[in-house]
């Protein structure tokens, strides 16, 4: 599936099943949800904290997931074509970055 798809099938799935759109602020909330939520599992997966029990049958992808669908519906939403948006961000990364990693004495 492309980005593109990805962003027509969550569209369809909105103006089909979801009913409507929320609105763009309730979405961003909604995004910085599911971003605490994919945060609070990588923590407890990658770092020191321990589980809670609740916790324990949550899955790092399905997180992630969740996390893309609703930048994807926040795009949707805006006009943004995300693959468009992401070539611009690479070549943006290339010019910019071309060396800066390279010489970083801290990657080494």
């Amino acid at each position: 599936m492309t980005i593109q798809q990805a962003q027509q099938q969550v569209d369809e799935w909105i103006k089909t099943t979801g009913v409507r759109y929320f609105n763009e602020l309730t979405n961003l909330g909604i995004l910085m949800e599911e971003v605490g939520e994919l945060s609070r599992l990588m923590v407890r997966t990658y770092g020191e904290q321990s589980f809670k029990e609740s916790d324990k049958h949550k899955n790092l992808q399905d997180e992630m997931a969740d996390v893309l669908w609703v930048l994807l519906c926040l795009a949707n939403q805006t006009g943004i074509d995300l693959t468009a948006a992401l070539e611009k961000n690479f070549d943006k990364k290339n010019i910019r970055d071309k060396d800066r990693h390279k010489n970083n004495e801290k990657l080494k």
